[in-house]
């Protein structure tokens, strides 16, 4: 079978992981956990846990039988009052708990794997507890994945350098995966907030090289204020290539399909416009997949079975 590693962290290896579990694939997803806003911050603080957050997505994106869409609702509930509580999503709290129950942050996630019977492994890039910063074009410094991904600061300049503090090291499992891996699919995200993350932990671009995998990178639908603003699809790669150490991807997909008028409008007034698949592209991976990889809906998403339908077929 197949063994297929995708990085991420968020919606973006949420949407892949929803179409990947459809083929007979062995899905490990690898995820980001520096977050340090909303409900996951506030555990990370309180309880000293790894933020769960993005691993409740990507737990319930490959999550199978007959009680996974109840599991689903379940997880995500949110709760909208109850003093201490409010904010704090059902998930998020679960997967705390089965931390402190069976000793620590790997046990949680696969206790919670077991309990949504999984087609997959969820695993963390790294179980050293780290924040995010990053130097903007103008030496600002911004500290935490929050901040970033939700900019107090000027959000059109760019970013000029992403680190850890303290370091992190990448978790053995982790790094066994992506060797043994036939695919490592670099997923959709907030680049500097979700992705480069990844590829900052100390021995992640060491298993890149030694790993025989296909490298594939799925470019943004749109860019992002505070983030990519401005980018066309070859500055999002040009980032990519920098932190993982790689020096060219194997694919790059790139949707090429229209959105809506309406759709386009709404993100404008967020500072956010379509990415542009550029001619740069050709140069930064052996081949690019363009097409329809939009999913028709009120936002702008990548369409979970296209993607995977070409993930699967590489």
């Amino acid at each position: 079978m197949k063994k297929i590693v995708t990085i991420g962290g968020g919606t973006g290896s949420y949407v892949v992981l929803r179409g990947l579990k459809e083929f007979p694939l062995d899905i490990a997803a690898v995820v980001s956990m520096f977050d340090s806003g909303g409900s996951s911050g506030v555990l990370r603080d309180e309880f000293g846990v790894l933020p769960p957050g993005d691993v409740r997505r990507c737990l319930l994106a490959l999550s199978e039988g007959t009680r996974a869409e109840i599991l689903r609702e379940l997880f995500n509930y949110r709760f909208g009052n109850g003093g201490s509580l409010k904010g704090h999503s059902f998930g998020n709290l679960f997967l705390v708990a089965l931390s402190s129950i069976y000793g620590g942050d790997i046990e949680g996630i696969r206790k919670a794997s077991e309990l949504l019977d999984l087609k997959g492994r969820v695993l963390p890039v790294s179980l050293d507890k780290a924040h995010l910063h990053v130097i903007l074009e103008d030496d600002t410094e911004v500290v935490g994945e929050d901040n970033i991904y939700n900019p107090k600061h000027d959000g059109a300049l760019r970013v000029k350098r992403a680190f850890l503090k303290p370091g992190a090291k990448l978790y053995d499992e982790t790094a066994r995966a992506i060797r043994e891996a036939d695919v490592v699919v670099i997923c959709p995200g907030s680049l500097y907030a979700s992705l480069v993350p990844n590829f900052l932990v100390g021995g992640m671009a060491e298993a890149l090289r030694e790993s025989r995998a296909k490298k594939v990178a799925v470019a943004d639908l749109m860019t992002q204020w505070g983030q990519t603003n401005g980018f066309v699809a070859s500055d999002m790669m040009d980032e990519l290539l920098r932190y993982s150490g790689l020096s060219k991807f194997d694919y790059v997909i790139c949707n090429t399909a229209g959105m809506d008028a309406g759709l386009l409008a709404a993100y404008a007034k967020e500072g956010k416009r379509p990415i542009h698949c550029d001619e740069k592209l050709y140069s930064q991976a052996w081949k690019v997949i363009t097409g329809d990889f939009f999913s028709e809906a009120d936002i702008a998403r990548h369409d979970s079975a296209k993607v995977a339908k070409v993930i699967s077929e590489l």
